[in-house]
């Protein structure tokens, strides 16, 4: 069965940062293309990035020039570096596979943007 554990959100004033990452247990990394993705409150859940097998970024537009993936198979972990944030990116974060599974689903790590 797999899993993904997502961690390092948090509160976070306006114009900072945050590391998010995310383990995967009962899946094996570097056969996948992978993604973050989050969900704001009211809103549906939206991809944010993704990072294919070969290691080639895209964003969506909204973070471009200020969200970073990255991933180290050794390590079954994807990362998402979050700079400038802003109000608007409050939300909680997923990561999955790319296209998302909708069964591999974990319980996402909150992030809050407020002065």
């Amino acid at each position: 069965q797999v899993h993904f554990v997502e961690s390092g959100g948090g509160l976070v004033q306006p114009g900072g940062s945050l590391r998010l990452s995310c383990t995967g247990s009962g899946i094996i990394f570097r056969f996948y293309h992978l993604g973050w993705y989050r969900q704001a409150p009211g809103k549906q859940r939206e991809l944010v990035a993704n990072i294919a097998r070969s290691g080639s970024e895209k964003y969506v537009d909204f973070v471009k020039g200020r969200f970073t993936i990255s991933r180290d198979d050794a390590k079954n972990t994807v990362y998402l570096q979050m700079n400038n944030l802003a109000p608007e990116d409050t939300a909680v974060f997923y990561c999955n596979v790319y296209p998302e599974s909708s069964t591999w689903w974990g319980q996402g790590t909150q992030v809050t943007v407020s002065s």
